[in-house]
């Protein structure tokens, strides 16, 4: 699956470079509006929720077309630290303009979500409103790993650098990355196993900021993953598939009870 997923990340950006150069996209870099550190809205006080808009997914198919506005400033709403947007069409029905919709709908930092294997990406997110990318190791050697982080850096873009093993955990922290995800879903398989987060939490040393993906729905398990360190985690499907996703949003970030002010002992 994650070859079929890259290769057509390949050709999109091939695609998109032909009808705007790189050097066009970096004219733009100077009207990017207000900063919105991402990185930093994951260390705030209690278990940070990254709330995800996605339409579908090759996994679960058609998930939900809500207008993005509206369900983003639902999830600002109910206490969200910060946005995932897909950006990938192909796969996901995503596109760059949401980036610019979502940024315009609410006050959130915003994380672009796609499958980033090209530098010129990393100028489509900077332009088009997104304040951090997901890097995912599986998907870069780790000499384009290294230099794709360090030039998302130097556009003042944070980077969720996203692991599923220990093999990519160990190259994750070689290369010092300030925030990891990892990710409960096999990107080879698309299966789901919850269990990875818990065994691979041991391993990441203190100071790094661990977000946890993939398969979490309701504030038991937030609860539970708070307790071993995550400081954050990505939800999309539960909040997408919600008939009022402000409300699933306050049911996941304690906002409706006040345990959202403070970390669980």
């Amino acid at each position: 699956m994650i070859e079929q997923l890259i290769a057509g990340a390949r050709d999109g950006v091939e695609e998109r470079r032909r009808r705007t150069p790189q050097a066009d996209l970096q004219s733009q870099l100077h009207g990017r509006g207000e900063d919105r550190p991402f990185s930093e809205a994951l260390v705030r006080p209690g278990l940070s929720l990254i709330a995800e808009f996605k339409r579908r997914s090759p996994s679960a198919g058609e998930i939900s077309s809500p207008e993005i506005g509206d369900q983003v400033g639902a999830y600002e709403r109910g206490g969200a630290a910060a946005l995932s947007v897909l950006t990938d069409e192909a796969h996901f029905d995503g596109s760059l303009d949401d980036l610019r919709t979502a940024r315009a709908s609410c006050g959130l930092p915003i994380l672009r979500k796609d499958f980033i294997v090209d530098p010129y990406q990393l100028y489509e997110a900077a332009v088009y409103g997104a304040d951090a990318v997901l890097l995912i190791v599986r998907a870069l050697d780790d000499e384009r790993l290294r230099s794709m982080y360090e030039e998302a850096r130097g556009l003042d873009l944070d980077c969720l650098v996203e692991v599923h093993d220990a093999e990519e955990l160990e190259r994750a922290l070689e290369m010092d990355a300030e925030v990891i995800g990892i990710n409960n879903r096999n990107l080879d398989e698309g299966t789901v196993d919850v269990s990875t987060i818990y065994e691979l939490m041991p391993d990441v040393p203190a100071g790094k900021t661990v977000v946890a993906e993939s398969g979490i729905s309701q504030r038991q398990e937030l609860e539970e993953l708070e307790r071993v360190g995550v400081d954050a985690v990505l939800i999309g499907e539960a909040l997408m598939n919600a008939a009022d996703p402000e409300a699933k949003a306050r049911e996941l970030t304690g906002a409706d009870d006040g345990t959202r002010e403070h970390r669980l002992p």
